[in-house]
């Protein structure tokens, strides 16, 4: 984990450092081995963040590891700054995980955002990790309509700028709605897909995200 930047800025400072930010964003697959991956979530219970980090085995997603972390809000609710809202309580929680996976499942943006870089990139760079955003609505970007059928996606394209394509709108279950897929850091979109079709076991969220949104919520009662 590399500290990149303080969490306590204003909103017009924290738009300036993502512009800065998002220049290195590396998006392409080296093929390196994936042997565990992790769901992450965040959930806002009173006046706190509280992040929960599931890691499964990868390919069979055999339950490995989770670790939960409540930690104060320092940041305003701003659509496109979450990472600043999130943040703390996502590394609060990586701190305490004993098993540290290869590849990240985030539940927000990848670079499917309007300055490229949404709290799965932000924090696929913290984390310096690969990291997908695999968010249940739109943030950002035009798309055409999806097939109905699990495994049907269309590209997702920047709304100022639609030769560029920034992400995918993914169904995971037939007639279900769809996710937003977009690659975050050290990955490509082909491969983001096809990790998250791969960890989807019947549900509409992979089953990393399924589970983390799960221990995010009820982190006494959480069962793998």
């Amino acid at each position: 984990m590399i500290k990149l930047h303080p969490w306590t800025l204003d909103p017009e400072e924290a738009v300036r450092l993502q512009n800065s930010l998002c220049q290195r964003l590396v998006l392409t697959w080296d093929d390196r081995p994936v042997r565990t991956v992790a769901g992450v979530d965040v959930d806002f219970p009173g006046e706190q963040a509280r992040a929960a980090i599931v890691v499964l085995a990868y390919p069979d997603l055999v339950y490995l590891a989770t670790a939960v972390a409540d930690t104060p809000l320092v940041f305003p609710y701003i659509p496109g700054l979450l990472a600043f809202r999130e943040g703390p309580a996502v590394l609060a929680a990586w701190e305490k995980l004993r098993v540290k996976p290869d590849l990240l499942f985030f539940d927000a943006q990848g670079i499917a955002h309007p300055r490229s870089i949404g709290m799965a990139a932000q924090m696929g760079l913290w984390l310096e990790r690969p990291a997908i955003g695999v968010a249940k609505s739109r943030l950002y970007g035009d798309h055409a309509e999806v097939g109905l059928k699990a495994g049907d996606w269309t590209e997702l394209r920047d709304e100022h700028d639609p030769r560029q394509v920034i992400g995918a709108v993914l169904r995971t279950r037939e007639e279900v709605r769809p996710l937003y897929v977009s690659p975050g850091h050290l990955i490509d979109l082909e491969h983001a897909v096809e990790f998250v079709l791969r960890c989807c076991r019947g549900y509409r969220l992979p089953e990393p995200s399924r589970l983390a949104h799960q221990a995010s919520r009820q982190p006494d009662q959480f069962t793998a």
